[in-house]
């Protein structure tokens, strides 16, 4: 995933010059740490019995595996913990495959559903946008996604992403796919998952970009912002 990573920078780099002039002049990686604190890194108590409880999965990527964090506080696991203290009886199964395409994802969806799930936050595309993969074909491809799962009972919960190409043209609307989709399927979006901590020296790793177990825990925030009421309304 490094060259998705790279990738990733470049988007968000240009991202921030456009909102404010100043951030042509400062260090991606020294963004400094948003105003706004999240608790701690907190894995799940191993000791709960979950076994009974409604399935939540992370479907997805290295954003969603984890890469380069231990496995007890990457951003499933710290959803569990927050879920567990909010009283939220739900059981988070981590998917996520470091380098998976939508295509992937496609190919995989039965090894998801065999988890009977409740909700599916699905988070894929990016490695399809660096690859320069056909926008029909990514919409395609998380569109059967997003069916399948609906026609199982299954709420999906929608990860939005930008990648940066050669083509502006081509950035722009990979950039809308994710809107358009949660509009048609109505579903719950999470406008972007690294909101607050994307290119934040202290809260990525060594390669300025994959986050730390503190980075985590603001992608736990922005998720639990989308998916805490959804959960909540629910009545399980």
């Amino acid at each position: 995933m490094t060259r998705l990573s790279r990738m990733i920078a470049v988007v968000l780099a240009l991202t921030s010059a456009a909102v404010n002039v100043d951030c042509a002049k400062t260090s991606a990686a020294d963004r400094p740490r948003p105003a706004s604190t999240v608790p701690a890194p907190v894995p799940p108590d191993m000791r709960v019995d979950r076994s009974r409880w409604p399935v939540v999965v992370a479907f997805g990527d290295s954003l969603t595996a984890g890469a380069g964090v231990p496995a007890a506080v990457n951003y499933p696991s710290q959803l569990q913990a927050a879920l567990d203290e909010r009283g939220l009886e739900y059981r988070v199964v981590n998917a996520g495959v470091s380098g998976e395409t939508t295509g992937d994802g496609l190919e995989r969806l039965d090894s998801v559903l065999a988890h009977h799930p409740r909700v599916v936050i699905l988070e894929f595309g990016a490695n399809d946008g660096l690859r320069g993969h056909s926008l029909a074909a990514i919409r395609n491809n998380l569109s059967a996604m997003i069916e399948r799962l609906q026609a199982n009972g299954v709420q999906v919960v929608l990860a939005g992403m930008r990648i940066p190409s050669r083509s502006a043209r081509y950035a722009e609307e990979f950039s809308r796919i994710y809107p358009e989709l949660a509009s048609r399927y109505q579903l719950p979006l999470i406008p972007f998952i690294l909101q607050d901590l994307a290119l934040v020296r202290d809260l990525n790793q060594p390669d300025g970009l994959h986050p730390t177990a503190e980075g985590y825990s603001y992608v736990v925030r922005n998720v639990l912002q989308v998916l805490e009421p959804l959960l909540r309304g629910d009545g399980h």
